[in-house]
C-alpha cells in the first residue's frame, strides 16, 4: 500500500533522508521535515522539500512529533537511540529508514552487500557482472545513491544494494533475493557499544531469507560461516583458504566449484582482499546464472571504487593515492599492504571507538617511512604510536594541512597514501567529500608545478633570446 493519507516526520536531510521525503511527497504523504545543519546541501535540500509540499518543522516543535505523526523515517547518521525515536517508539509509532521505506516498494530481486570492508568494491563487482550478461542491473544504498531512488529508474532485472550497519539498525522487512556477508572487524563502536551488538546487526541481513533464497557467506570467519545457523536461506562459501564447494582462491587463480574462473594476476586490481571481493561476487554471478565468460571479462576489466585505493596522480615524482574509503583500521591495514614503494600515510579524523594497535603494528613492518595524523582523534593515533614505539610522525590539525606536510616529506619515487583509519564527521560530510578535497589539493599541486615549468620555460626563452640578440649586435 503506497503511503498517501499518512503522516511521517523525515529527520536528517542528507541523500537518503531527502530522497526518503521525496518518495513520500510525491506519494501524497504528508510530511514533516528537519535537520539541525542549516547550509550547504543538507540547507538546498530542505528549502527544495518545501517548495514540494513538505512542512519545515522548528527546534522548539521536534517534541510534538510523535503524537502529530504516524511514522518517522530516520538516517542512517542519526542513531537509533536518538531522543526523538525513542519518543516515538514510547507513542507506539513506527521508526524506519529509508531503505528500510524502499523495501517495502521494490519488486525487482535484490542482491544486498554488507560487511566491515569490501562492500563498495564487491556492489560495483556485481553490478557490473550482470550489466554484463546483457540483464540490467542498478547499484544502490550505501555505496552513495539511495536504494528508494531505484523506484524512480525504468524497472531494472536486479537491484544491488550495499547495507550498512547503520541502515540494519532501522531494515526489518527487507528480504533479498541474494545476500552476502563479506568479513567483520571492529568498526562503529562508538554507536553500537560493543562487537555482539555489531555482529547481531550483519546478521539481520539473513533474517527474513527463506528456503528460495541464498546467503553467501565468508567461510573463513566462523562467525560467519556460524550464520547458516541462523538462516533458512541456501548457504554458497566463499573461501581464500579451502577448497570448497563454492568459489575459492587456489593460490593462483579464482575458481568455482571444478571450475576455474580466471587467474588472479589478470585482475587489474591487486592485493588479497580484492580476491575476496571477487570471490563473492563470483558467488553472486554464478547463483544469478550469469556465464563464466561474462564473470571473467567483468573481473579483468574492473578497476576499482571510487576513493578506494584509487591513483590520483603523480606530482614532482611523488605518487599520490586516495584511500579515502579506509574508514576503519583493517582497511587501512590492506591499503598499506598494497603499497610497494616508500609511503607517508595520512590517518586521522572522528574517532569511531575502535583500536588503533593493528594499523601501527603493521606499519611499523610495512613501506611506510613517515606517518601524518590529523584530525579530531589526532592525540588517540599518537599515543597509539607512541604505544607501539613508532616515532617517524608528524602532527596536524586540519586535514588540508596534513596533505601539505605530506607533500613537504615525501621524496621522488615515493607515495603518499590516504587510508584514514577514521570517519570523516570531524570535517567533511562524508568519505566521498574528504576524497574529493584530497584530489582537489593534488591537483593544485600539479598546477602548481605546471606554472613552476611554464615560467622555467619562458625564462630560458627569454634568456635565449637575449643571447641571439647580442650574437647580432656582435
Amino acid at each position: 500500500m503506497l503511503p498517501q493519507r499518512q503522516t511521517f516526520f523525515v529527520l536528517g536531510l542528507s541523500r537518503s533522508g531527502c530522497a526518503a521525503a521525496r518518495f513520500l511527497l510525491r506519494n501524497r504523504a504528508t510530511v514533516y521535515v528537519y535537520d539541525d545543519l542549516d547550509e550547504g546541501v543538507v540547507g538546498q535540500n530542505r528549502r527544495a522539500l518545501v517548495e514540494m509540499g513538505a512542512k519545515e518543522v522548528k527546534k522548539e516543535d521536534l517534541a510534538t512529533m510523535a503524537t502529530i505523526c504516524d511514522a518517522l523515517v530516520l538516517s542512517p547518521g542519526i542513531p537509533i537511540d536518538h531522543p526523538i525515536a525513542v519518543s516515538f517508539r514510547r507513542s507506539g509509532k513506527g521508526v524506519i529508514g529509508e531503505t528500510e521505506l524502499a523495501a517495502r516498494y521494490i519488486t525487482a530481486p535484490s542482491v544486498a552487500v554488507t560487511g566491515t570492508n569490501g562492500k563498495t568494491t564487491t556492489v560495483s563487482m556485481i553490478n557490473e557482472i550482470i550489466n554484463a550478461s546483457g540483464r540490467k542491473s542498478y547499484a544502490c544504498g550505501n555505496i552513495g545513491t539511495p536504494l528508494i531512488s531505484a523506484l524512480e529508474q525504468e524497472p531494472p532485472h536486479f537491484v544491488v544494494a550495499e547495507i550498512s550497519s547503520f541502515q540494519l539498525e532501522t531494515l526489518n522487512s527487507f528480504c533479498p533475493h541474494v545476500a552476502v556477508v563479506l568479513n567483520i572487524t571492529q568498526d562503529h563502536l562508538n554507536r553500537h557499544y560493543n562487537m555482539e551488538n555489531y555482529l547481531f546487526l550483519k546478521a539481520k541481513l539473513l533474517k527474513n531469507l527463506t528456503e528460495t533464497e541464498y546467503a553467501v557467506l565468508n567461510y573463513d570467519d566462523e562467525r560467519i560461516s556460524g550464520f547458516a545457523e541462523k538462516t533458512k536461506a541456501r548457504v554458497v562459501y566463499f573461501s581464500m583458504r579451502a577448497k570448497i564447494d563454492g568459489a575459492y582462491f587456489d593460490g593462483a587463480d579464482l575458481c568455482y566449484g571444478e571450475e576455474k574462473i580466471l587467474p588472479a594476476d589478470e585482475m587489474l586490481i591487486g592485493g588479497g582482499h580484492n580476491i575476496q571481493n571477487a570471490l563473492a561476487a563470483i558467488c553472486v554471478g554464478k547463483l544469478l546464472g550469469i556465464d563464466n565468460q561474462d564473470i571473467a571479462r567483468t573481473l579483468k576489466n574492473f578497476k576499482g571504487a571510487r576513493h578506494r585505493l584509487e591513483e590520483v596522480g603523480v606530482v614532482d615524482g611523488v605518487r599520490y593515492v586516495d584511500d579515502s574509503k579506509g574508514t576503519n583500521a583493517d582497511a587501512t591495514v590492506k591499503a598499506i599492504r598494497c603499497m610497494k614503494s616508500n609511503t607517508v600515510l595520512l590517518l586521522g579524523g572522528k574517532d569511531k571507538g575502535q583500536d588503533y594497535d593493528d594499523v601501527f603494528v603493521e606499519v611499523a613492518k610495512s613501506n611506510v617511512v613517515h606517518t601524518i595524523l590529523y584530525g579530531e582523534n589526532r592525540f588517540r593515533l599518537i599515543n597509539c604510536a607512541e604505544k607501539n614505539d613508532w616515532k617517524n610522525v608528524t602532527l596536524c590539525t586540519g586535514f588540508d594541512c596534513a596533505v601539505q606536510f605530506a607533500r613537504l616529506l615525501a621524496k621522488e619515487g615515493e607515495t603518499v597514501l590516504l587510508s584514514p583509519a577514521s570517519a570523516s564527521f570531524d570535517e567533511f560530510t562524508d568519505y566521498e567529500e574528504r576524497g574529493k578535497r584530497f584530489v582537489e589539493i593534488v591537483n593544485g599541486f600539479a598546477k602548481e608545478r605546471e606554472g613552476r615549468e611554464k615560467d622555467e620555460k619562458a625564462e630560458i626563452a627569454l634568456i635565449v633570446q637575449d643571447a641571439g640578440a647580442d650574437r647580432e649586435e656582435g
